[in-house]
């Protein structure tokens, strides 16, 4: 009887904390529409259970709903998602910020790297691998950008003047061939393996990593989640994923302690351009101590993510836009010629220098990312009280920025679905704010490899424009999108080409 009663106690209390946890949620929640929750579920229910399906209904609840919106998750937890130029600014711009919950979701597979450290370890991190991509490390990438651009156009001339193909996924070859090479200094030679393997496990986990937050169980302590069958897939996953990384850091600590390879000799001494990410870390310290194997293994995988997954989704949308809008392609081709004038525009190989010269290729590659940015979304958690549409958000908040969203806002963007590469034109440039604008998010937590990417992007783009004429095939207006880890199409995105004259 004694023991039924204490039960009972812990149950009324336990409900009333719940409910009174509610209640000031409920209030919180008042300041932001939303879909209509379900007791205990939220609005877990209201969402589908395939990633496409995820991605469009969040889409959807902000085009019913406005810019700032709120959703319920299981229990008593909020998900605010802001795109309001205001909310963005407050909340990015915070002078200490932290990433969110689900960023934790990642560290199975990238450790505390520069991505999901926090505190005193990131700013060490971030201060030292900034100099990895100062302008001179960038130059000497254009080699290994054009080689492997010459493989990917070679690969492509099967399909000239053929039915459509899906060049999503040979870009995604190329960009792991490029990341290796610039990142780890290993050739893995990919593009001559369409079903590579790597590109596959790093797909699947990063739809294991979504899947894990619109999941019962995934939410909760990671006990639960442990028992989760996706999460067994995870660890496996991330197990061939770190094997492949651990290899290639010690062999390359064993070619660097043997001397330069010959291949990385030029005239007179090694060449300083032939450096790559993983060579960088390697030579590093912190306050005297130098790297850990782990430590290095946090930021080659933090930057293979980086650099493949989300140059593969600029670098594919791009080519699709231009599929699509062909007076815009036959200008960018026109900007070609006038600038590689008097050389072979197929098989001229492009330089850092030279591609800050094509201006019309900078506004496409512009409006591309603000259509398809590749990340789609960032999350911050609150380190202190902040005030957001009138309501004070306490510390600890998560609050999620679609950046999908920020870049759909009609006030600055008129007609914002449509593909206006003149919006980036300089003239245009006071008609948005520094947060209307964030490809690469903004703040302290930007994105470190910005430049890296850019300098892929629109290398790549040229050289496939002075290849070919991008055609549209009759289902590429119609490709659907997904966002895991990162934006990208759902069955491919189909294209045709022909070859120039």
């Amino acid at each position: 009887m004694f023991n039924f009663a204490v039960f009972l106690v812990i149950l009324v209390v336990g409900l009333a904390r719940f409910c009174i946890n509610r209640s000031k949620l409920q209030q919180l929640a008042k300041h932001f529409p939303g879909p209509k929750p379900a007791l205990l579920v939220g609005n877990l229910l209201q969402f589908p259970a395939d990633i496409g399906g995820i991605f469009r209904r969040m889409v959807y609840y902000h085009e019913k709903f406005g810019p700032d919106i709120v959703t319920w998750g299981i229990g008593n937890t909020l998900k605010f998602n802001v795109s309001s130029t205001r909310n963005v600014e407050k909340v990015l711009m915070a002078k200490t910020v932290q990433k969110s919950l689900s960023y934790s979701f990642i560290e199975p597979w990238l450790g505390k790297g520069l991505l999901t450290s926090t505190g005193r370890k990131w700013f060490q991190r971030r201060k030292i691998i900034t100099p990895t991509f100062h302008f001179t490390i960038l130059e000497g990438f254009a080699e290994v950008f054009n080689r492997n651009a010459d493989t990917l156009i070679d690969k492509l001339k099967v399909h000239e003047g053929g039915s459509e193909f899906d060049v999503y996924r040979y870009v995604s070859l190329y960009a792991l061939d490029s990341i290796c090479e610039t990142a780890m200094g290993v050739q893995v030679h990919a593009q001559d393996d369409p079903e590579n393997q790597y590109v596959r496990d790093v797909n699947r986990l990063s739809e294991l990593f979504l899947l894990r937050i619109f999941s019962f169980l995934g939410m909760f302590p990671t006990l639960y989640w442990y028992l989760h069958p996706n999460a067994w897939e995870q660890r496996k996953l991330i197990r061939t994923l770190h094997q492949f990384t651990d290899n290639v850091i010690w062999k390359r600590r064993e070619q660097l302690m043997n001397g330069p390879r010959n291949d990385e000799m030029d005239n007179t001494t090694s060449s300083k351009k032939k450096q790559t990410f993983l060579d960088l870390l390697l030579c590093m310290s912190v306050e005297g101590q130098s790297l850990s194997n782990e430590d290095i293994r946090e930021e080659v995988d933090t930057f293979m993510f980086g650099g493949h997954d989300t140059t593969s989704s600029a670098i594919s949308f791009t080519i699709m836009q231009l599929a699509l809008h062909q007076d815009i392609q036959d200008k960018l081709y026109a900007e070609i010629v006038s600038i590689l004038k008097g050389q072979n525009l197929k098989t001229t190989h492009l330089t850092f220098n030279n591609i800050q010269d094509f201006k019309y290729l900078d506004l496409i590659v512009k409006e591309s990312l603000r259509l398809l940015p590749p990340i789609s979304y960032v999350g911050r958690k609150l380190t202190e009280d902040t005030e957001l549409n009138g309501a004070t958000i306490p510390a600890g908040q998560d609050i999620f920025i679609p950046i999908y969203m920020v870049h759909r806002n009609p006030k600055i963007y008129p007609d914002p679905e449509r593909f206006i590469p003149e919006r980036f034109a300089e003239n245009a440039e006071n008609l948005r704010g520094p947060y209307d604008y964030i490809p690469f998010s903004i703040g302290s937590r930007n994105c470190i490899g910005q430049k890296y990417g850019m300098m892929q992007l629109k290398m790549t783009v040229v050289r496939l424009i002075a290849n070919f004429r991008v055609l549209p095939s009759e289902a590429t207006a119609s490709v659907k999108l997904r966002t895991d880890l990162v934006l990208r199409p759902e069955y491919g995105i189909p294209i045709k080409i022909e070859a120039r004259n």
